[in-house]
């Protein structure tokens, strides 16, 4: 470069240290276009004296660099602030997207990398979005997951439209600004999920929350999918927020901890229950009489609560805490059982005697029968009819448990009374039965406080224990008749016994047809029979009625006859073995099979079915 070319460009290259510094001070002032257009006739001499002088490069240009980038920076912070400056400085925005899409489009004539400001300026954009809802002292912290998603709720549309209304006139069509801003704010709260997700783990209430909200409220009307957005809104097509092995963590982790809290919630109930058992007042009972309890409803009510409440999130959740609660109900009745047989047991010892321990028993059973009745609350839609299967077979399992018990009460009350029958006194006084119905009577009196069908089967089992505790005293060979007078009375005292034990339950409201007491009347011909060779004929016809009678039962009852001679026993015990095994009748049940013979122990004289 010769001395004259410099000298000739020296006054155009004097006022550049002013024009940099005013330059900066209109960047600093935020005028961007004329701040940008100051910059762009530096540049221009910049070129022409770098052309002028051979490709030399004057230290007096050295600040344009610096002055360039202030700029570019100026520029992506109005836009980093775009909806907030649409709102407050829509000018400025313009400004600065303007300045970025002209030198976007410029070319420079120096060996420069070029400027490419327009994607700094969608940078920007998503940048300060994601600065605005996500940044990191915004994350919620525990407890305030519900607050935070509640907030984003209101935040997100509020910032699309705003965005649709006011951002994207700012910017030309191409930097679609709806979508992109829609596009931002899904990948940056999908972003945010993820890293909750792999924070400490959640509440049951948090993990509730976060699959309702990202399943259901994110895309639904009251968000992303509001009819006021328009189509370019719409981020149904984009990734889920939350991953099926996200969606997977959360159904667990809200199963195991709503399992947690329904484990403490039905124990709770369970303990108030039993320590109610030790009261000195009976059972409390309903407007009608019954015994009563809220324990059965408040059990179901925190089951199904929690099924019903899951539809609101998924099927798949709702077959979950469906199966976990069935099984913690299961769980329940089985320590609802166990706690029946140490409350009996210990009181049956002495070991702590409960004053209302059959009244207790029977409010038991009333238990049992509201939870059988309502236990179909349980069953959702869509879930197979066979999933209360195991829950009702459990409830059976209960009901007979609780019967049992109660007959077991019974038997201590009876047994006594049956060491006496048959005998002398009882061949010619009533007075031994009359014990037995009175003592029967007073052990039943509140029977009625048992809701149907309850009640029902209660009496009915009941009356089978009374007519097993008399077979089987009868089987004891504790009386031989003397003679035919001896045997008419014992035929007498069978019909009048069968007659007062069909009174006594008719009383306490046992209909006839279910009552065992006629077997007596079947028993009362083998004694009235006369002439002991027809006995045959008289076992063919019990064992036609009762095929579990056996010939220890049938040899029993000849011996208390007192007249049937060795011949005249095995012609008539032949007569078992006649023909084929006979069906029996509709609707009887098992009674001679429970009875031991000869000499059973007294206890083993309970009945089997329902309540064994």
């Amino acid at each position: 470069m010769d001395s004259t070319t410099k000298d000739e460009m020296q006054p155009a290259l004097l006022p550049v240290p002013a024009s940099v510094a005013h330059t900066r001070s209109l960047i600093d002032a935020q005028r961007l276009l004329e701040a940008y257009v100051s910059l762009r006739e530096l540049e221009q001499l910049q070129e022409e004296t770098w052309a002028s002088l051979g490709d030399l490069e004057l230290p007096i240009f050295e600040g344009l660099g610096p002055l360039s980038e202030a700029l570019g920076q100026a520029v992506e912070v109005a836009v980093g602030d775009a909806g907030q400056l649409a709102r407050e400085d829509p000018a400025l925005l313009v400004a600065a997207v303007r300045v970025a899409e002209v030198e976007t489009g410029r070319t420079t004539s120096l060996e420069q990398a070029p400027r490419d400001w327009r994607q700094r300026c969608l940078r920007a954009l998503q940048e300060g979005l994601e600065r605005v809802h996500f940044g990191t002292h915004l994350l919620p912290g525990p407890g305030a997951l519900a607050g935070w998603l509640e907030a984003l709720r209101v935040a997100l549309p509020a910032e699309l439209a705003t965005a649709e209304a006011l951002v994207a006139p700012c910017f030309p069509p191409h930097y679609k600004v709806v979508q992109l801003w829609a596009h931002t704010l899904h990948s940056g709260l999908r972003r945010c999920l993820q890293q909750f997700m792999e924070g400490p783990e959640l509440g049951a209430a948090d993990a509730f929350t976060l699959l309702h909200w990202a399943l259901h409220v994110y895309l639904g009307p009251e968000m992303m999918g509001s009819l006021e957005l328009g189509p370019e809104a719409d981020v149904s097509q984009l990734e889920p927020l939350l991953t099926l092995e996200n969606i997977e963590q959360l159904e667990a982790t809200f199963v195991s901890k709503v399992q947690a809290n329904v484990v403490q919630w039905l124990q709770k109930a369970l303990d108030g229950e039993v320590a109610e058992w030790g009261r000195e007042q009976e059972p409390d009972t309903d407007p009608s009489g019954f015994y009563h309890s809220p324990m059965p409803a408040i059990v179901l009510q925190i089951l199904e609560e929690n099924i019903r409440v899951t539809s609101l999130v998924s099927e798949s959740l709702q077959r979950r805490v469906h199966g976990m609660a069935l099984s913690e109900l299961g769980a329940f009745l089985r320590s609802f059982s166990d706690a029946l047989i140490r409350f009996s047991r210990e009181h049956l010892r002495g070991e702590a005697m409960a004053l209302n321990y059959v009244s207790y028993l029977l409010a038991a059973l009333n238990h049992q029968s509201a939870l059988s009745s309502s236990v179909s609350v349980l069953q959702p839609d869509g879930v197979a009819s066979g999933a209360l299967a195991p829950v009702e077979a459990a409830l059976e399992e209960l009901q007979r448990r609780i019967c049992r018990l109660v007959l077991e009460a019974l038997l201590v009350e009876l047994q006594p009374l049956f060491m006496a029958l048959p005998s002398r006194q009882w061949l010619s006084s009533s007075e031994l039965l009359d014990d037995v119905c009175e003592r029967t009577a007073r052990f039943c009196r509140d029977f009625w406080r048992v809701r149907n069908p309850g009640v029902q089967l209660l009496l009915a089992e009941a009356e089978r224990t009374v007519v097993l505790q008399y077979l089987c005293a009868l089987m004891q060979g504790r009386l031989v008749c003397r003679g035919a007078d001896e045997r008419n009375q014992a035929a007498e005292r069978l019909q009048h016994d069968a007659a007062k034990l069909r009174d006594l339950f008719l009383d306490l409201g046992l209909e006839e047809n279910f009552q065992c007491a006629p077997v007596l009347l079947t028993l009362r011909k083998l004694l009235n029979l006369r002439d002991p060779t027809m006995l045959g004929l008289e076992v063919a016809g019990l064992r036609q009625q009762f095929p579990d009678v056996s010939e220890d039962h049938v040899s029993a009852l000849l011996d208390l006859r007192g007249d049937v001679s060795r011949e005249q026993r095995l012609a008539a015990l032949s007569s078992l073995q006649a023909g084929p095994q006979p069906t029996p009748p509709a609707g009887r049940r098992a009674l001679f099979s429970l009875v031991p013979a000869p000499t059973p122990a007294p206890s083993s004289c309970l009945p089997s079915g329902p309540c064994a």
